[in-house]
């Protein structure tokens, strides 16, 4: 089942790191998004590993995104507790441009006239 969610990143928390039983090092980051929905419209990502953490480099607070993610949950104690890990994080609703195309005013083509055809 593949999951996936629409909204604006509001927040992304520090770097977590420790080191598992197994004596294994491990690293985490957490990220909130705002899918704008009338009830619990907030949902929190976990990224597991660097290279997951990674992908987050490249967004910033406000931007908007669609998250795929997995859901799993596990029980402790008699209590389950829920993770929601991002697999893939992509940026929607703008285009991309470079910094050379964003610097340059836009070129439209005006049609080849001498004589003025405006009404006034």
């Amino acid at each position: 089942m593949s999951l996936s969610v629409k909204g604006k990143i509001s927040s992304k928390l520090s770097v977590e790191n420790g080191t598992s039983k197994a004596g294994k090092e491990w690293k985490k980051q957490s990220f909130v998004v705002d899918t704008a929905a009338q009830y619990n419209p907030e949902i929190c990502f976990q990224l597991f590993g660097e290279d997951k953490i990674a992908m987050l480099e490249h967004y910033n607070v406000g931007d908007q995104v669609e998250v795929s993610f997995n859901l799993s949950s596990r029980e402790w104690n008699g209590r389950y507790f829920h993770n929601v890990d991002a697999w893939k994080i992509e940026k929607i609703g703008v285009e991309s441009f470079t910094s050379e195309e964003m610097a340059e005013p836009p070129v439209f083509d005006a049609p080849a006239s001498e004589e003025d055809d405006l009404p006034f």
